[in-house]
């Protein structure tokens, strides 16, 4: 089988990372594999859009050819995704975060990986870039979630997985034929609370949809996340902890708490304690950092439980609202325009 051609998706929605945008895109450009296009999309910031507009408006054809887009859909994250995947034209759609830079051979591991059919989707690994210049010696890296990077725990190498993480991940178009789109009101919303969860939303649904869909991670399709300054804080920490306990119980109501929870049950129960007694152990051996880590593992659960709990007396009450988007797919052509060849 042919390796697809792969459409990349860069949401955006503040000037504040410009130069991040423009490293994000040239890493793109870069690529030994190239892609097809690179989609720029715009979360309802006028002045962002028409900057970026100007910026890349000689873009020229080829793995080069950026295309600036504005959201078509509510404020947020998942919208501005369904967007770029509606817009986009090949037959695999990659995500890229707007303060990330990719790998060169990124691309390349994701299409390797699409030679087998049943595969629908494929995640990489995502490595921080600390603003402070290091790892705060109290962040645990089994919560590395947090500023959106691989956390300790997953498993390493090629391996299947029950859902990509957002921020570098691909999926085959099929997939969001047969699932439907990312959904509204679960994940990121300009700057309301640090949500998350749409990718783990969407990937539970579309193996509900497709039993016979592989989704793999592969960890070397690597990334680099930059984490600001304010992230590195314990605040930050605390905070993201618990809008995803909030975001759990959106995603238990959705395909219920059997799936929607299976990998946190692991996670909670075994990479967790671990980390704990790592921790603790340290102390005991005089290391820096060793009972901030076990510490901040204890109050990250704890901040997360206790999202669930109000985020699902919330859902019982009839709150947090959702909706599943469905996305008009064209058959898939070159960035020209111009239709695939048979």
């Amino acid at each position: 089988m042919s390796e697809p051609r792969i459409s990349v998706v860069i949401c955006v929605y503040t000037e504040d990372r410009w130069e991040d945008i423009l490293a994000a895109v040239a890493s793109v450009r870069a690529q030994s594999r190239p892609a097809l296009e690179t989609l720029l999309v715009v979360d309802h910031n006028e002045a962002l859009l028409d900057r970026l507009t100007k910026e890349y408006k000689e873009s020229p054809e080829g793995a080069a050819k950026v295309r600036v887009l504005a959201n078509a859909g509510p404020r947020g994250l998942s919208a501005g995704r369904n967007t770029g995947i509606a817009a986009s034209h090949g037959e695999v759609i990659a995500f890229l975060d707007d303060d990330a830079v990719a790998e060169r051979e990124w691309l390349l591991h994701f299409a390797e990986a699409y030679d087998d059919p049943d595969v629908m989707a494929v995640g990489g690994r995502t490595m921080p870039i600390w603003a402070s210049g290091r790892r705060p010696d109290w962040f645990p890296a089994e919560f590395d979630w947090v500023v959106g990077c691989t956390y300790k725990g997953l498993p390493e190498g090629l391996v299947r997985v029950r859902n990509v993480l957002g921020g570098n991940a691909s999926f085959r178009r099929e997939a969001f034929s047969v699932a439907g789109g990312f959904a509204t009101g679960i994940g990121r919303d300009g700057d309301k609370r640090p949500l998350g969860c749409e990718e783990t939303e969407l990937c539970i649904r579309l193996t509900r949809a497709m039993p016979e869909a592989v989704l793999l991670i592969d960890d070397r399709a690597v990334i680099h996340h930059r984490v600001p300054e304010v992230r590195e804080r314990f605040g930050y920490f605390r905070t993201r902890t618990y809008a995803e306990g909030l975001s759990k119980a959106l995603v238990a109501r959705s395909v219920g708490s059997d799936k929607g929870l299976e990998s946190e049950r692991r996670y909670t129960t075994r990479v967790l304690p671990a980390g704990v007694a790592r921790g603790l152990r340290d102390a005991v051996l005089g290391r820096r950092g060793g009972a901030g880590r076990a510490g901040a593992i204890v109050a990250g659960v704890a901040a997360a439980a206790g999202g669930y709990v109000l985020g699902s007396v919330r859902v019982r009450r009839g709150g947090g609202s959702f909706r599943v988007a469905e996305i008009s797919m064209p058959t898939p052509r070159d960035a020209d325009g111009e239709g695939a060849a048979a």
